[in-house]
Parts: C-alpha cells; structure tokens; sequence
C-alpha cells in the first residue's frame, strides 16, 4: 500500500470573514492569512490530506460538511459568527459520521457576551480556541489521536 493511501483526510472549514485574516482586526485575531495559516498546517502534518475550505455563505459551510462528512477522517471547523447562530450548520454536523472539531482564533468567552453562546459545540467533539492560529493544530492533533 502506497504512503498517499495511508494519509489522513481532514477538511477544514473557515466561515465568514476568516478570509480577512491578516487585515481584520489584528489585536484579536492575528496577523496571519488564512493561507499562511493553512500552508503552515500543511507543512506540519505532512502525513495529512488536508481539504480547506472558506465561505461567507450558510449554506456553502452546510454543503461542504454534508460531502466530506462520510468520508475525511476529521473535520476542523471554525464557522465563525455562524457559531453563535446557525441550527442549520448544527444539524448538518450531528447528521455525519466524520468527527468535528470546533475552533476559534479567539477566546469566545473573554469576549462579548453574545459570543459566549455556540450552537454547534454540542454537535462536535470538541473545542478549542484562544490560540490563535494554533488552535488549528491543536485540532488536528486531536483527530489525529483519536
């Protein structure tokens, strides 16, 4: 069997305004890119088959979840805002079989109170958050020793 077959498949989701990164509020957020942040996933984890994916659109996070979600090994997700509103993204990651790691750049709850509720933690495995970009690998360590 060939090493590539032996890879992990791991999808990471990035919801709305996470392709800001590197410009969008700093002080909370970082300075690194979305793209820096996921190349750096990859050069990390050379033995993953990494997905990545970002929308600003509900319903594209939705799609995505429900394709990958019986097939990847693990799923890392950080739905940004719709964190905090979307029953829908909730449903879609109680109906798959692919474990689902909530993460946040932030620590949601040393921040505004409305941040302080998530819809989805419920349906994911875990969660982690307030390490800024690490927080992605933190994930993927996580379903990796699953």
């Amino acid at each position: 069997m060939s090493e590539e077959k032996n890879k992990k498949k791991i999808l990471v989701v990035n919801g709305p305004n996470l392709n800001l990164l590197g410009l969008r509020e700093p002080g909370i957020y970082g300075s690194a890119t979305l793209d820096e942040g996921m190349k750096a996933l990859e050069e990390r984890f050379p033995q993953v088959d990494f997905a990545f994916f970002q929308s600003n659109i509900e319903g594209e996070l939705v799609d995505v979840i429900q394709q990958y979600g019986f097939t990847a090994d693990g799923i890392v997700l950080n739905a940004g805002a719709y964190t905090h509103t979307s029953v829908a993204i909730h449903d879609a990651i109680k109906a798959i079989r692919t474990p689902v790691v909530e993460v946040h750049l932030s620590n949601i709850y040393s921040r505004e109170t409305f941040r302080h509720t998530s819809l989805i933690t419920s349906a994911c495995i875990g969660i982690i958050g307030g390490f800024g970009m690490d927080s992605y690998r933190l994930a993927v360590e996580a379903l990796l020793n699953r």
